[in-house]
């Protein structure tokens, strides 16, 4: 009796999970095992900074699926467990435990690992960082007396949405940043806008320094402020967790190389999520993308991909984020390729002098006159417009663009 094939995913994340979903909707019969470093089954990540640190939301609305779904569907959920190395030649992975697993396919979604400062006391009790389930559940038990002193140090959407669960809680909040909050995200111009929202809710920024030492009551600045803290929250960007991949002599270049359909230099090894870094037909270069919107949909084309199928990871970067009464998506990847900042609705320029209250608009970055980005603001149905408008690749009229009297699909 033939051995039934098996389709190995490394990482029991959201990639990983919706992998291991679409194999099954996809017919496939063979054997599917998903491996997970954590404790718990997968789960996304943003409610970890947002409706589950907040409060708001438990834990269980992060899930992937039900805990019955992986018995129900014949995946092999093995959690707890680390993979400590790939034979190829074996075509098997170890793992921690001693034991190895045969793969006929095999799916790295092993994501991201928080960066942390490499200066006296980041490792210190009241230092966090948020990665994990129980990262958040420990910030938050540390945020919900809400008679803290919290200082934040990187002003990126991580750093943000935790001073704004915070502020929720009723902390005094300062974010250390080294310059405008978001700017390597959106630009100096968008990133005021956040600036100024987190000071109208009473957040103070420490802006021309970046760390030098924590303390046990606070964070000193390479500028020399002293920010007085009983509470310090790290946002200072991820760090791809490629070793596996090196140490199994993949291609790896901040993150591991993979192609447009997410297959990596071995033929029989692929990767999605946070940890890939893949040829993205459209944008015409490699790209690795640490959000939520690339697990979702680079699992499932990983799959396909894996099973023989012809498919192209062409999508549009997207992400968003909710802090405070400002609700956020944003499609594209503009950074360091835009000219021209076009917007509609409320001028952005007007709520950071604070000559309005309004916070509704739809900001464009423009490359040659054509739209590479786009951002809405408290605007709803307009996102798949917005990725038209990018995937269109063609010129725009600026002033049209900017009239909101012009619905977005004329302008396709």
């Amino acid at each position: 009796m033939p051995v039934p094939e098996t389709h190995v995913i490394v990482g029991a994340s959201l990639a990983g999970a919706k992998a291991a979903q679409t194999l099954r909707e996809e017919g496939f019969t063979g054997r599917v095992v998903l491996i997970g470093e954590e404790a718990l089954r997968p789960y996304e990540r943003p409610p970890l900074t947002k409706g589950f640190l907040t409060g708001k939301d438990p834990l269980d609305k992060a899930y992937v699926h039900e805990e019955a779904w992986y018995a129900d569907n014949d995946v092999e959920l093995r959690f707890g467990v680390r993979v400590t190395g790939i034979d190829r030649a074996a075509r098997q992975v170890r793992l921690a435990d001693g034991e190895s697993v045969g793969y006929s396919k095999l799916l790295l979604a092993t994501g991201a690992s928080v960066r942390r400062p490499a200066v006296p006391g980041a490792d210190l009790d009241h230092v966090h960082y948020v990665r994990t389930a129980p990262d958040s559940e420990r910030l938050r038990a540390a945020l919900e007396p809400g008679d803290r002193r919290v200082a934040v140090v990187g002003a990126g959407w991580i750093g943000l949405e935790a001073a704004a669960a915070a502020r929720g809680y009723g902390n005094e909040v300062r974010v250390i940043a080294r310059g405008t909050p978001l700017q390597r995200s959106l630009g100096t111009e968008l990133g005021e806008v956040f600036a100024a929202l987190h000071r109208r809710h009473g957040v103070e920024f420490v802006q021309g320094g970046g760390v030098a030492k924590i303390t046990d009551s606070s964070v000193v600045t390479t500028a020399g402020t002293e920010v007085e803290a009983d509470v310090v929250i790290v946002g200072i960007g991820a760090v791809p967790n490629t070793a596996l991949a090196e140490e199994a002599g993949l291609a790896v270049d901040d993150g591991i190389v993979v192609d447009a359909s997410l297959r990596t230099s071995d033929p029989d090894i692929y990767a999605a999520g946070d940890v890939a870094n893949a040829d993205n037909p459209l944008l015409g270069r490699r790209i690795r993308v640490e959000h939520w919107a690339n697990a979702l949909n680079g699992g499932p084309v990983a799959a396909r991909s894996m099973l023989g199928q012809p498919v192209v990871y062409d999508r549009v970067p997207y992400f968003y984020t909710d802090q405070y009464e400002l609700g956020m998506e944003a499609s594209g990847a503009w950074v360091g390729g835009y000219d021209q900042v076009v917007s509609r609705g409320t001028d952005p320029a007007a709520y950071v002098s604070g000559d309005t209250d309004d916070l509704e608009f739809v900001a464009f970055w423009l490359s040659g006159g054509k739209v590479v980005g786009g951002m809405n603001v408290n605007i709803w149905d307009v996102t798949g417009d917005i990725q038209e408008l990018i995937r269109s690749g063609r010129p725009v009229d600026a002033a049209r663009l900017a009239d909101p009297g012009v619905p977005l699909a004329d302008l396709l």
